[in-house]
């Protein structure tokens, strides 16, 4: 018997280990490119909405939002709160196309959901990428959202498709609007391009806000057929005052 790793494989790993961590340049020492540190002190998501994942003061409530107008996903996966340095790495990723960045926390967000997976969430049939209207694509290049899907797919092996979920409006910027505004914004903007009869998506994005944008694509999924919609992001932005 050959009990002698491959020496490629060994090599590859050292490899892995031995990088930088993107955010201090310290050596990272793990297998992808942040040190323990710089790990720990992310804003991590701790007690949350049951349904929507903002942050609550206790586990396993769902808040008042939710529990009012019960929205048509069922579950946000996300890993932190929209907080430093995760809105500056998400920003730098957006606006100055550092995809390196964006890679890292799409893999931690990946861990996240394998961790998941593994305590009994289910795995969704496919993956759709939030996406951007046409002008909002020119003038940034590419879809943040689709480039975390195709990673996340690789990372869980669960299939995406990029085409079948289409933006047919174009709507004004939705940061300078309110709640209410936003959903107003979102009608009709969404077209679906085939069949999800009975299926469990979910839906992919960087960070999530009010959920105007994944409301609005949920419905369109819910009324064509789909059984489960989760939503899967790197961020949830808390309400004001949120320490």
């Amino acid at each position: 018997m050959n009990c002698q790793p491959h020496l490629k494989r060994l090599v590859y790993k050292w490899s892995l280990i031995n990088q930088s961590c993107l955010l201090c340049d310290e050596p990272a020492g793990q297998i992808y490119p942040v040190c323990v540190a710089c790990e720990q002190a992310l804003p991590w998501l701790g007690d949350q909405c049951t349904r929507c994942a903002l942050p609550l003061p206790m586990a396993g409530l769902t808040c008042a939002q939710c529990c009012r107008r019960p929205p048509a996903f069922d579950q946000v996966i996300a890993l932190w709160h929209f907080g430093f340095p995760v809105d500056t790495l998400i920003s730098r990723f957006k606006h100055n196309r550092q995809w390196p960045l964006g890679r890292l926390m799409a893999e931690l967000l990946g861990h996240g959901l394998l961790h998941r997976f593994a305590e009994g969430l289910p795995r969704p049939d496919l993956l759709l990428p939030v996406p951007l209207a046409r002008r909002r694509l020119r003038e940034r290049g590419f879809n943040q959202a689709g480039m975390l899907g195709r990673w996340l797919s690789s990372q869980l092996g669960i299939p995406g498709d990029q085409r079948i979920l289409l933006r047919t409006r174009e709507t004004p910027a939705q940061q300078r609007l309110d709640a209410q505004a936003r959903r107003r914004n979102l009608r009709q903007a969404f077209a679906l391009m085939g069949d999800l009869q009975g299926r469990h998506v979910a839906l992919v994005d960087d960070v999530l806000t009010t959920g105007a944008t994944v409301q609005a694509i949920a419905e369109v999924l819910r009324k064509a057929g789909a059984q489960r919609v989760d939503v899967y992001c790197l961020a949830r932005t808390p309400k004001p005052g949120y320490v």
